[in-house]
């Protein structure tokens, strides 16, 4: 089989010979970090994931810490996770119900699966009392493709948030959807329900690349819905990009870059593509099945017929092109590859979640969803049938539960603010933890080992820690190999 470290130097020395070489690629080459190149290689999950380390808890032990914690909270990030999608995407993993056929047929089955989120919403309130009058921060209604809902189905789901939760003037609403499904009267009685905030799964604009993914959307469609949300007058559209993809080159993306930062769009959520099951990594919502490329026989298939996967150094050219160019174009990097116009703030979902100071308490009701608090977190049940028969039985369908240990919970704590790429501050862990300083042991070494590896600085003086520019690059692999 050869030596997996040998083949990741390689990939990684791999380059497109017409573009600069990433500072990147000599960083992980180097022997000291060789844990951070075999993460790298092993294509994991990306950063936004903090497990727990005690497993196997129990669903009420899950339930009452989430209690407690809304007992007096901060506003809260709320999730509705519609799973319906017309097509799987060859990269996608995820929970979703393909629904297909006749209108009235594909309708009935996306009103099945608002009808089962409505019932597993009341299920949460029943048992976690508080979560009725915590204040929702942000609710984003995703998926699935929950733009092939009807607007029926929009108005039933949001007035039952509305009412039976504590949405509150600054709530956000947030909903999500594909070019192909983000019709203009859908989007225009989005507008009239309060919702002006919106994420588009476009992952890219080159046509032959979208076909190879399996995506049902052509470049023109994807104009077409940046056209529209403009001209309609949305506060926030956020267009997610991805990169390493079968048969993209650096160029293909330097082109998605010029076009997006033509639209001056406010919002870029740039991923890298990953193979690497869900399941080993314990991701923000649960892997169902292999994604079509996770078969190594097919994607061996795919390179003897001449198509090409991007290489290890082609992709950290590609991530160089869009965080460079987006920086020189006007947007900040909060938290990592989350990109948003310097004129406006940064995702709040996101700042509600990881922020070191806020890290507050998240609520993913649907298929495949991933809660947690500071305690411990939960994941939905990922197979749709027996989802359906804990809903209907009237049971709360959690399948999982893991709880923090004390270390775990402030190498959780580290890690997310981590991601966010701002300064670490000594005196927000101190608060939260008992006056234990971040350069007290256990993490007082490991943040020294980064620093001599040139990964992050630390200010004792001052009481932070700052992520150098290569170590915001491998920041998902320094939260977790390091951390």
């Amino acid at each position: 089989m050869g030596d997996p470290y040998a083949a990741a130097l390689a990939s990684l020395h791999s380059l497109d010979p017409a573009r600069p070489r990433p500072a990147v690629v000599d960083v992980l080459a180097a022997a000291e970090n060789r844990q951070l190149l075999e993460y790298v290689a092993l294509d994991p999950f990306g950063a936004h994931v903090f497990p727990g380390d005690i497993p196997d808890a129990p669903v009420d032990s899950f339930l009452a810490d989430l209690n407690t914690q809304l007992a007096d909270t901060r506003p809260i990030h709320l999730w509705s996770y519609i799973p319906t999608c017309s097509y799987r995407c060859r990269f996608c993993q995820y929970p979703v119900v393909l629904v297909k056929g006749r209108p009235e047929v594909t309708r009935a089955k996306v009103d099945q699966w608002v009808d089962l989120n409505i019932r597993e919403a009341q299920l949460w309130l029943d048992r976690v009392p508080h979560l009725r009058e915590a204040p929702v921060g942000e609710f984003n209604v995703f998926g699935g493709t929950p733009s092939l809902m009807s607007t029926d189905a929009v108005a039933r789901l949001l007035d039952f948030y509305r009412r039976n939760f504590a949405f509150t003037p600054d709530t956000a609403i947030r909903f999500e959807g594909d070019p192909t499904t983000f019709t203009e009267p859908l989007l225009e009685f989005l507008l009239d329900q309060g919702c002006r905030k919106l994420s588009c799964g476009v992952q890219s604009f080159d046509d032959p690349v979208l076909r190879l993914s399996g995506r049902e959307h052509s470049e023109t469609e994807c104009r077409a819905f940046l056209d529209t949300t403009r001209r309609l007058g949305f506060d926030w559209v956020t267009v997610d990009l991805m990169y390493g993809l079968l048969d993209q080159t650096v160029a293909s993306v330097e082109r998605d870059l010029d076009i997006v930062t033509g639209y001056e769009v406010p919002g870029l959520v740039c991923t890298k593509l990953h193979l690497r099951s869900y399941a080993d990594t314990r991701t923000g919502v649960a892997g169902d099945r292999p994604a079509a490329w996770q078969f190594a026989s097919y994607r061996e298939k795919l390179a003897d017929d001449g198509h090409h996967w991007p290489t290890l150094g082609e992709q950290y050219q590609m991530r160089e092109v869009l965080a460079g160019g987006l920086t020189a174009s006007g947007y900040a990097e909060h938290p990592t590859m989350y990109f948003h116009r310097r004129e406006h703030p940064p995702e709040r979902w996101k700042a509600i979640m990881v922020d070191q100071d806020r890290q507050d308490a998240e609520v993913a009701i649907g298929l495949g969803g991933s809660s947690s608090c500071r305690q411990s977190e939960a994941m939905t049940e990922v197979n749709a049938n027996r989802y359906i028969e804990l809903v209907e039985a009237g049971v709360l369908p959690l399948a999982s539960v893991t709880r923090f240990g004390q270390r775990a919970k402030e190498s959780r704590s580290i890690k997310m603010a981590l991601s966010t790429l701002q300064p670490l501050r000594d005196d927000l862990h101190r608060e939260r933890f008992g006056g234990r300083s971040l350069f007290d042991e256990p993490w007082g070494e490991t943040l020294a080992g980064l620093e001599r590896r040139g990964l992050l600085r630390t200010d004792r003086a001052a009481g932070t820690v700052h992520l150098t520019p290569a170590g915001e690059i491998l920041v998902e692999a320094i939260m977790n190999t390091e951390f």
